[in-house]
């Protein structure tokens, strides 16, 4: 049988433990600023009302909580896929993540996803680019390599910060 002073002893290193743990998770996630320097808030909401009413190529700073629905071709050194964000089917947005700032062991379907960085309404082609099949973009989700010129982003997959 164990002695209370060893017992007690445990219990604290498991106590300092979890506070450790806990306090690592809470820190894990970055500020996430808009254009102007400001903190941003999650804007799911907002998100979403941007992408039924703004024109092609409307861009904004964005914050936004949701779940990984869907897995695109990866295209050159950038990860593609959908994440729902709201209640309704067409809730959704693509993720564009550039694996430059770092591989990601793997995304699926059912992951918990954080996304900050630069929205833009893409339900028409460009000169350059294709339409997203969700309407909407999120990327920049990464650290800026300019960031006196451009706010840092990051992607977060089940607590794990990606970008940095």
């Amino acid at each position: 049988m164990e002695s209370g002073l060893r017992l007690r002893s445990r219990v604290h290193l498991v106590s300092i433990f979890l506070f450790l743990f806990t306090t690592a998770t809470a820190l894990a996630s970055p500020a996430c600023l808009n254009f102007l320097g400001e903190e941003i808030q999650l804007n799911n909401e907002q998100v979403l009302n941007w992408k039924k009413v703004t024109p092609n190529q409307y861009l904004d700073r964005a914050k936004v909580k949701g779940v990984v629905q869907d897995i695109y071709p990866a295209r050159k050194t950038h990860y593609h896929f959908q994440i729902k964000i709201g209640p309704k089917e067409k809730d959704t947005l693509e993720l564009i993540y550039n694996i430059s700032f770092g591989a990601i062991d793997r995304i699926v379907p059912g992951m918990n996803v954080v996304a900050c960085g630069d929205y833009i309404t893409s339900n028409a082609p460009t000169e350059v680019y294709q339409p997203s099949p969700d309407g909407a973009i999120i990327h920049w989700l990464h650290r800026s390599p300019r960031p006196n010129r451009h706010p840092h982003g990051y992607l977060e997959l089940d607590g794990v910060v990606y970008g940095d």
